[in-house]
Protein backbone atom coordinates (compact mmCIF):
# COMPACT_ATOMS: atom_id res chain seq x y z
CA UNK A 1 0.00 0.00 0.00
CA UNK A 2 1.62 3.04 -0.81
CA UNK A 3 1.45 6.41 1.29
CA UNK A 4 0.34 8.67 -1.67
CA UNK A 5 -1.66 8.05 -4.79
CA UNK A 6 0.10 10.59 -6.94
CA UNK A 7 3.34 12.80 -6.04
CA UNK A 8 3.82 16.06 -8.64
CA UNK A 9 7.18 17.26 -9.60
CA UNK A 10 6.87 20.65 -11.34
CA UNK A 11 6.57 24.39 -10.95
CA UNK A 12 4.61 25.68 -8.21
CA UNK A 13 3.57 29.15 -8.77
CA UNK A 14 1.16 32.46 -7.09
CA UNK A 15 -1.05 33.24 -9.97
CA UNK A 16 -2.78 36.69 -10.17
CA UNK A 17 -5.74 36.87 -12.45
CA UNK A 18 -7.45 39.45 -13.83
CA UNK A 19 -10.59 39.32 -15.73
CA UNK A 20 -10.49 42.30 -18.78
CA UNK A 21 -13.19 42.95 -21.21
CA UNK A 22 -9.78 42.63 -23.84
CA UNK A 23 -6.54 42.08 -24.16
CA UNK A 24 -4.47 45.08 -24.39
CA UNK A 25 -2.80 46.10 -27.88
CA UNK A 26 -0.78 48.90 -26.68
CA UNK A 27 -0.35 51.52 -24.26
CA UNK A 28 -3.68 52.32 -22.43
CA UNK A 29 -5.30 52.25 -19.27
CA UNK A 30 -8.02 49.78 -18.26
CA UNK A 31 -9.94 48.53 -15.29
CA UNK A 32 -10.08 44.57 -14.69
CA UNK A 33 -13.36 43.73 -14.22
CA UNK A 34 -12.35 41.07 -11.25
CA UNK A 35 -9.69 40.02 -9.90
CA UNK A 36 -8.08 36.84 -7.95
CA UNK A 37 -4.67 35.49 -5.86
CA UNK A 38 -4.73 31.92 -6.50
CA UNK A 39 -1.96 28.96 -6.31
CA UNK A 40 -0.86 27.57 -9.90
CA UNK A 41 1.42 25.80 -11.85
CA UNK A 42 0.40 22.85 -14.60
CA UNK A 43 1.56 20.18 -12.62
CA UNK A 44 0.55 21.39 -9.31
CA UNK A 45 -2.78 22.18 -10.70
CA UNK A 46 -3.22 18.35 -11.69
CA UNK A 47 -2.13 17.74 -7.89
CA UNK A 48 -4.70 20.20 -6.21
CA UNK A 49 -7.44 19.00 -8.92
CA UNK A 50 -6.48 15.18 -7.59
CA UNK A 51 -6.67 15.97 -3.49
CA UNK A 52 -10.11 17.84 -4.39
CA UNK A 53 -11.28 14.15 -6.11
CA UNK A 54 -10.15 12.81 -3.08
CA UNK A 55 -6.83 11.54 -3.61
CA UNK A 56 -3.52 11.45 -1.55
CA UNK A 57 -1.26 13.92 -3.04
CA UNK A 58 2.04 15.35 -2.62
CA UNK A 59 3.60 17.98 -4.35
CA UNK A 60 7.82 18.18 -5.04
CA UNK A 61 9.30 21.30 -5.55
CA UNK A 62 11.87 24.27 -4.68
CA UNK A 63 10.15 28.25 -3.31
CA UNK A 64 11.79 30.87 -1.93
CA UNK A 65 11.42 32.19 1.44
CA UNK A 66 9.38 35.37 0.28
CA UNK A 67 5.54 36.00 0.58
CA UNK A 68 4.97 33.94 -2.40
CA UNK A 69 6.70 30.88 -1.19
CA UNK A 70 4.42 30.95 1.82
CA UNK A 71 1.48 31.56 -0.46
CA UNK A 72 2.30 28.77 -2.57
CA UNK A 73 2.54 26.53 1.05
CA UNK A 74 -0.56 27.70 2.61
CA UNK A 75 -2.79 26.93 -0.87
CA UNK A 76 -1.21 23.37 -0.82
CA UNK A 77 -2.32 22.79 2.93
CA UNK A 78 -5.89 23.97 2.34
CA UNK A 79 -6.44 21.29 -0.36
CA UNK A 80 -4.82 18.94 1.92
CA UNK A 81 -1.79 18.31 -0.33
CA UNK A 82 1.15 17.12 1.41
CA UNK A 83 4.23 20.31 1.42
CA UNK A 84 7.02 17.87 3.32
CA UNK A 85 8.87 17.48 -0.36
CA UNK A 86 8.06 21.47 -1.34
CA UNK A 87 11.70 22.93 -0.51
CA UNK A 88 12.04 26.13 0.87
CA UNK A 89 15.15 27.75 -0.21
CA UNK A 90 16.39 31.03 2.13
CA UNK A 91 16.80 34.62 0.23
CA UNK A 92 15.14 33.00 -2.74
CA UNK A 93 12.10 34.33 -4.58
CA UNK A 94 9.21 32.21 -5.95
CA UNK A 95 7.20 32.18 -9.24
CA UNK A 96 4.79 34.83 -9.75
CA UNK A 97 2.69 34.81 -13.08
CA UNK A 98 0.00 37.23 -14.19
CA UNK A 99 -2.86 36.11 -16.10
CA UNK A 100 -5.07 38.39 -18.21
CA UNK A 101 -8.16 36.71 -18.53
CA UNK A 102 -11.02 37.67 -21.83
CA UNK A 103 -14.51 38.48 -20.56
CA UNK A 104 -15.61 37.28 -23.95
CA UNK A 105 -14.75 33.84 -24.13
CA UNK A 106 -11.71 33.23 -21.25
CA UNK A 107 -9.05 33.07 -23.67
CA UNK A 108 -6.06 33.75 -21.51
CA UNK A 109 -2.54 35.25 -21.86
CA UNK A 110 -0.21 35.17 -19.54
CA UNK A 111 2.98 36.56 -18.39
CA UNK A 112 5.21 35.12 -15.93
CA UNK A 113 8.77 35.53 -13.69
CA UNK A 114 10.45 32.88 -12.54
CA UNK A 115 11.82 34.27 -9.88
CA UNK A 116 15.33 32.53 -8.54
CA UNK A 117 14.66 29.56 -6.11
CA UNK A 118 17.09 27.04 -7.78
CA UNK A 119 15.94 23.72 -9.50
CA UNK A 120 14.99 21.00 -7.44
CA UNK A 121 17.70 18.31 -7.64
CA UNK A 122 18.04 13.98 -7.69
CA UNK A 123 18.31 13.74 -3.33
CA UNK A 124 17.03 11.13 -1.01
CA UNK A 125 14.05 13.24 -0.06
CA UNK A 126 13.20 13.44 -3.50
CA UNK A 127 13.22 9.49 -3.84
CA UNK A 128 11.39 8.77 -0.72
CA UNK A 129 9.01 10.91 -1.91
CA UNK A 130 8.74 8.97 -5.77
CA UNK A 131 9.07 5.48 -3.81
CA UNK A 132 5.72 6.02 -1.48
CA UNK A 133 3.37 7.55 -4.53
CA UNK A 134 1.58 5.07 -7.05
CA UNK A 135 2.46 7.76 -10.03
CA UNK A 136 4.46 10.83 -10.13
CA UNK A 137 3.12 13.48 -12.48
CA UNK A 138 5.86 15.54 -14.04
CA UNK A 139 5.96 17.45 -16.68
CA UNK A 140 10.03 18.11 -17.49
CA UNK A 141 10.45 20.76 -14.96
CA UNK A 142 13.60 19.94 -13.00
CA UNK A 143 14.98 18.03 -15.65
CA UNK A 144 17.50 16.12 -14.14
CA UNK A 145 15.45 15.08 -10.90
CA UNK A 146 12.37 14.35 -13.72
CA UNK A 147 14.69 11.90 -15.09
CA UNK A 148 15.84 10.14 -11.64
CA UNK A 149 12.07 10.09 -10.51
CA UNK A 150 10.98 7.70 -13.54
CA UNK A 151 14.07 5.49 -13.04
CA UNK A 152 12.80 5.43 -8.76
CA UNK A 153 8.92 4.87 -9.77
CA UNK A 154 9.38 1.82 -11.59
CA UNK A 155 11.72 0.34 -9.57
CA UNK A 156 9.62 0.74 -6.58
CA UNK A 157 6.70 -0.32 -9.00
CA UNK A 158 5.22 2.93 -9.30
CA UNK A 159 4.04 4.73 -12.61
CA UNK A 160 4.66 8.11 -13.83
CA UNK A 161 2.55 10.08 -16.17
CA UNK A 162 3.37 13.05 -18.18
CA UNK A 163 2.37 16.87 -19.23
CA UNK A 164 3.12 17.96 -22.58
CA UNK A 165 1.78 21.25 -22.34
CA UNK A 166 0.97 23.64 -25.60
CA UNK A 167 3.93 25.69 -26.60
CA UNK A 168 6.16 23.77 -23.89
CA UNK A 169 7.87 21.01 -26.05
CA UNK A 170 11.87 21.79 -25.80
CA UNK A 171 14.27 18.81 -26.78
CA UNK A 172 15.78 17.64 -23.76
CA UNK A 173 11.94 16.30 -23.04
CA UNK A 174 12.82 13.48 -25.82
CA UNK A 175 14.66 12.01 -22.72
CA UNK A 176 11.52 12.14 -20.62
CA UNK A 177 8.97 10.89 -22.85
CA UNK A 178 9.94 7.22 -23.06
CA UNK A 179 10.16 6.97 -19.98
CA UNK A 180 6.72 7.47 -18.92
CA UNK A 181 3.30 5.28 -18.64
CA UNK A 182 0.83 7.41 -19.33
CA UNK A 183 1.91 10.64 -22.18
CA UNK A 184 -0.62 13.62 -21.81
CA UNK A 185 -0.02 16.40 -24.59
CA UNK A 186 -1.54 19.25 -25.94
CA UNK A 187 -2.17 18.55 -29.85
CA UNK A 188 0.80 21.85 -30.39
CA UNK A 189 3.18 19.58 -28.33
CA UNK A 190 2.93 16.30 -30.30
CA UNK A 191 3.21 18.28 -33.35
CA UNK A 192 6.48 19.66 -32.15
CA UNK A 193 7.89 15.93 -30.88
CA UNK A 194 6.71 14.32 -33.59
CA UNK A 195 6.81 16.28 -36.40
CA UNK A 196 3.13 14.52 -37.40
CA UNK A 197 0.00 17.38 -38.14
CA UNK A 198 -2.43 14.33 -37.75
CA UNK A 199 -3.03 14.13 -34.19
CA UNK A 200 -3.42 10.00 -35.20
CA UNK A 201 -0.02 9.48 -36.66
CA UNK A 202 1.38 11.56 -33.72
CA UNK A 203 -0.07 9.65 -31.05
CA UNK A 204 1.04 6.70 -32.82
CA UNK A 205 4.85 8.12 -32.74
CA UNK A 206 4.33 8.63 -29.02
CA UNK A 207 3.36 5.20 -28.28
CA UNK A 208 5.76 3.58 -30.32
CA UNK A 209 8.26 5.58 -27.60
CA UNK A 210 7.19 3.46 -24.77
CA UNK A 211 4.44 4.97 -22.91
CA UNK A 212 1.39 2.21 -23.15
CA UNK A 213 -1.38 5.19 -22.73
CA UNK A 214 -1.12 8.39 -24.94
CA UNK A 215 -3.56 10.88 -24.88
CA UNK A 216 -3.40 14.20 -26.95
CA UNK A 217 -5.64 16.97 -26.13
CA UNK A 218 -6.80 19.79 -28.48
CA UNK A 219 -8.99 21.62 -26.11
CA UNK A 220 -12.31 22.55 -27.66
CA UNK A 221 -12.22 19.73 -30.12
CA UNK A 222 -11.68 17.03 -27.00
CA UNK A 223 -9.40 14.12 -27.39
CA UNK A 224 -7.82 11.97 -29.13
CA UNK A 225 -7.24 8.50 -26.53
CA UNK A 226 -4.61 5.79 -28.07
CA UNK A 227 -3.51 2.57 -25.42
CA UNK A 228 -0.95 -0.06 -26.33
CA UNK A 229 -3.75 -2.75 -25.94
CA UNK A 230 -6.78 -0.74 -26.77
CA UNK A 231 -8.55 0.02 -30.09
CA UNK A 232 -8.30 4.63 -30.27
CA UNK A 233 -11.19 6.75 -29.70
CA UNK A 234 -11.84 10.70 -29.56
CA UNK A 235 -13.63 11.97 -26.73
CA UNK A 236 -15.86 15.26 -27.48
CA UNK A 237 -15.00 17.88 -25.08
CA UNK A 238 -17.92 18.97 -23.06
CA UNK A 239 -19.19 22.51 -24.27
CA UNK A 240 -20.50 24.63 -21.31
CA UNK A 241 -23.08 27.63 -22.13
CA UNK A 242 -20.98 30.50 -20.86
CA UNK A 243 -16.85 29.84 -20.32
CA UNK A 244 -15.31 32.41 -17.39
CA UNK A 245 -12.15 31.39 -17.77
CA UNK A 246 -9.93 28.55 -19.69
CA UNK A 247 -6.87 28.76 -16.85
CA UNK A 248 -6.05 25.34 -15.79
CA UNK A 249 -8.55 23.25 -17.92
CA UNK A 250 -5.53 20.96 -19.61
CA UNK A 251 -3.84 20.51 -16.00
CA UNK A 252 -7.11 19.36 -14.31
CA UNK A 253 -7.46 17.09 -17.20
CA UNK A 254 -4.23 15.27 -16.31
CA UNK A 255 -4.76 15.36 -12.91
CA UNK A 256 -8.33 14.04 -13.22
CA UNK A 257 -7.33 11.70 -16.03
CA UNK A 258 -4.90 10.18 -13.45
CA UNK A 259 -7.38 9.73 -10.71
CA UNK A 260 -9.46 7.91 -13.24
CA UNK A 261 -6.76 5.43 -14.03
CA UNK A 262 -6.03 5.13 -9.88
CA UNK A 263 -9.75 4.28 -9.41
CA UNK A 264 -10.27 1.46 -12.04
CA UNK A 265 -12.38 2.96 -14.57
CA UNK A 266 -11.97 2.09 -18.21
CA UNK A 267 -10.68 4.43 -21.04
CA UNK A 268 -13.63 5.67 -21.96
CA UNK A 269 -15.20 6.03 -18.61
CA UNK A 270 -11.63 7.76 -17.62
CA UNK A 271 -11.61 10.23 -21.06
CA UNK A 272 -15.30 11.32 -19.83
CA UNK A 273 -14.81 11.76 -16.55
CA UNK A 274 -11.22 13.87 -16.94
CA UNK A 275 -13.28 15.93 -19.85
CA UNK A 276 -15.89 16.50 -17.21
CA UNK A 277 -13.68 17.75 -15.05
CA UNK A 278 -11.78 20.45 -17.22
CA UNK A 279 -15.20 21.93 -18.39
CA UNK A 280 -16.42 22.49 -14.82
CA UNK A 281 -13.09 24.18 -14.28
CA UNK A 282 -14.02 26.69 -17.27
CA UNK A 283 -16.67 28.31 -14.55
CA UNK A 284 -14.51 30.13 -12.59
CA UNK A 285 -12.03 32.82 -12.80
CA UNK A 286 -8.20 31.04 -12.09
CA UNK A 287 -6.91 27.78 -12.56
CA UNK A 288 -8.55 26.12 -9.03
CA UNK A 289 -11.27 28.43 -8.35
CA UNK A 290 -13.70 26.12 -10.58
CA UNK A 291 -11.88 22.73 -9.76
CA UNK A 292 -15.16 20.13 -8.94
CA UNK A 293 -15.03 17.50 -6.44
CA UNK A 294 -15.77 14.15 -7.95
CA UNK A 295 -19.59 14.21 -6.18
CA UNK A 296 -20.08 17.30 -8.47
CA UNK A 297 -18.27 15.30 -11.66
CA UNK A 298 -20.45 12.60 -11.03
CA UNK A 299 -23.87 14.93 -10.92
CA UNK A 300 -22.53 16.19 -13.95
CA UNK A 301 -21.95 13.33 -16.05
CA UNK A 302 -25.45 11.57 -14.79
CA UNK A 303 -27.56 14.54 -16.81
CA UNK A 304 -25.33 13.69 -20.18
CA UNK A 305 -25.70 10.16 -20.96
CA UNK A 306 -22.70 8.66 -22.80
CA UNK A 307 -22.94 9.05 -26.74
CA UNK A 308 -23.25 5.71 -28.34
Amino acid sequence: MKRFDVVGLGVSTVDALYLVDHFPADEENQQALAMTLQGGGPVATAIVTLARLGARAAMADTVGDDWRGQFVRQSFAEEGVADEFLETRPGATSTLSCVLVRRLDGARTIIWYPGSAPLLAPSERLRQAVETASFTHLNGRHLDACLKACEWAHASGGRVSFDGGAHRFRPELLQVVPLTDICIVARQFAQAYTGEDDPEAAARRLLSEGPSLVVITDGPRGCWVHAQKEPPFPQPAFHMPHVVDTTGCGDSFHGAFVFGVLQGMTLRETARFASAVAALNTQALGGRAGLPTRGQVEAFLAQRPPQT
